[in-house]
């Protein structure tokens, strides 16, 4: 009984075709994450003597551990992907999208975010606390805003102002303003 076909090729020959296919791109991609692995040992341990021998900080030698980690995994990643099929210019058009969106979109909220990490600071340090009688300064000079603290919230202060004639009224202060002026506070004031 032969088993070869006529051409001489084993009957099922496709799926070993297509096998091989899935095989060796899985196995170059295995290899390279080796080559990763192992070249970012040897890198550490070079960087280790070199920054033994300089007497370089423990935190610069760690960051820098980390930046070489990161910038090998990466290309290694690209190196995957590459081998996997994915065009290097398609994957660069990707990529540069993603960061322009990502830039104009941290461009777009970034009075929001500086307003929202400020709140924080202002809930930490607590330069004032609710019910401070606080003025926020323009220079030495001039007078600026001034009022009793009524609410602390994520983007903006609450300043409640009382007038000469009696009528109240409030302000809302973006919570970074409390960090590029000065402040003069009256706890407790009422």
């Amino acid at each position: 009984m032969n088993v070869f076909s006529p051409a001489g090729h084993l009957p099922n020959a496709k799926w070993v075709r297509d096998g091989v296919d899935l095989v060796v791109p899985l196995g170059e991609a295995a290899l390279i994450l080796v080559a990763a692995w192992l070249l970012r040992l040897l890198l550490r341990k070079a960087l280790d003597r070199v920054c033994a021998r300089y007497e370089l900080p423990v935190e610069m030698t760690i960051g820098a551990r980390r930046v070489m980690g990161t910038l090998i995994y990466v290309a290694a990643t690209f190196l995957i992907l590459q081998r996997l099929g994915v065009s290097a210019s398609v994957l660069w058009t990707a990529i540069t999208g993603f960061a322009a969106v990502a830039a104009v979109a941290f461009f777009a909220a970034w009075s929001v975010l500086s307003n929202i990490f400020c709140t924080f600071l202002i809930l930490t340090s607590r330069p004032f606390r609710l019910h401070d009688e606080i003025e926020l300064l323009e220079n030495g000079e001039k007078p600026g805003l001034r009022g009793r603290v009524v609410d602390i919230n994520l983007i903006y202060t609450t300043l409640q102002e009382t007038r000469a004639d009696g009528s109240d009224t409030t302000l809302q202060i973006p919570n970074s303003q409390f960090f590029q002026r000065s402040i003069r506070r009256w706890r407790g004031a009422s």
